[in-house]
């Protein structure tokens, strides 16, 4: 293994990303940053991957960008490799779900807000550094996270650059659920085992829906798929015969 990758595991329908470069409490390179896009691009066509986590290497989750190459990121403002990677992060079209232990600051804290779902270690920590930097933090990275906290709760991170223990993390809604770190693997190995049972329908209207990617015609069209693909007419058959339901509607082009 290098010092610093992204290493991809799949087991069952569970794709899993670990961010890998314990010299640097796994910040992220630019070639991870690179990196990401492709490894999610083929993630998203493997039919059989139906959710990811994403997560950090030897208890912590990610301790910002690796600014070495510094000069790149600024020069490149919101286009930034760091910025495409959180984007592409962001529109992956199968639900993701953030497991953090430790450190998740900058660039980590950018990258579990483009998740779905961000499930924390008690002993995760949270943090917006670039105010301690003198940068600007990227316009689609603050929005996002002004969407998931609140204005208030967004300004406070941004301003003061202070560490955010997990369960204040909790009550502002930057994550999900806090556990005890002897929790957290099989946490999200139950949610995920039951995100991946669920209708495929369902799960992927419902994030493009909420993520607002999904315009009248596009809602229009999810309901023909509902209509003609039988997954509700299972659904209910299923619930009332009391057994698991076999649902088989894939996106279109897929197997």
């Amino acid at each position: 293994m290098a010092d610093a990758e992204l290493v991809v595991q799949v087991t069952g329908p569970v794709a899993t990303v670990v961010i890998h470069n314990p010299g640097r409490r796994n910040a992220m390179t630019p070639a991870m940053w690179r990196q990401l896009p492709v490894l999610l691009d083929d993630l998203e066509a493997d039919p059989a991957v139906r959710a990811l986590v994403l997560t950090g290497a030897d208890g912590t989750f990610c301790a910002g960008a690796d600014l070495g190459d510094l000069d790149e990121l600024l020069a490149a403002g919101d286009a930034s490799i760091a910025v495409l990677a959180e984007e592409r992060l962001a529109a992956f079209a199968k639900p993701t779900v953030a497991a953090v232990r430790g450190a998740c600051v900058g660039g980590g804290c950018q990258l579990a807000v483009a998740c779905d779902l961000r499930i924390a270690a008690a002993d995760a920590r949270f943090g917006v550094p670039p105010a301690r930097l003198g940068l600007v933090y990227p316009t689609p990275t603050t929005r996002r996270l002004a969407g998931l906290v609140g204005p208030s709760a967004a300004k406070h991170l941004l301003f003061t650059a202070e560490l955010v223990e997990a369960e204040r993390a909790l009550r502002i809604g930057l994550v999900d659920e806090v556990l005890p770190v002897d929790r957290l693997t099989g946490r999200v190995d139950e949610l995920t085992a039951a995100i991946a049972d669920r209708s495929r329908l369902t799960v992927t209207a419902a994030k493009e829906i909420v993520d607002g990617r999904a315009d009248a015609d596009r809602i229009a069209w999810w309901h023909r798929q509902v209509l003609d693909s039988g997954e509700a007419r299972e659904g209910v058959a299923a619930f009332a015969e009391r057994r698991p339901p076999r649902f088989g509607w894939t996106p279109p082009g897929r197997t």
